[in-house]
């Protein structure tokens, strides 16, 4: 890591640069909840927020689900569904451009 105030090396692990005593800012990933471009049923609001939460999609369907049969609840949790659709956004381009998308060709007919 370099000092961004005078651009001498220092430690990882350091705060504060040992040459000019300057601040370093650490740097932090933040995770974003998105809809889930690879792991989807309908529009990949559960596949979406399993990838944040770093849980597994089947049982962020399921506990969808299960409140959603609530009595009265059906109609909130799909309410609650199409909201989501629209509110959390789609996950950025280079996301699912790294998942990779096969294409299969159709195979030469036996004749």
């Amino acid at each position: 890591m370099f000092c961004t105030h005078c651009g001498r090396e220092m430690t990882d692990s350091s705060s504060y640069c040992s040459a000019c005593g300057g601040g370093q800012q650490q740097r932090t990933s933040r995770k974003q909840l998105t809809l889930s471009a690879t792991d989807k049923k309908i529009a990949g609001v559960c596949g979406g927020i399993a990838e944040y939460l770093d849980v597994d999609p089947t049982m962020v369907r399921l506990i969808w689900v299960a409140l959603s049969v609530v009595p009265g609840g059906f109609i909130g949790g799909a309410i609650a569904y199409l909201l989501a659709w629209i509110i959390i956004p789609k996950a950025p381009a280079f996301a699912t451009a790294s998942a990779g998308t096969a294409t299969t060709q159709p195979s030469p007919k036996a004749g």
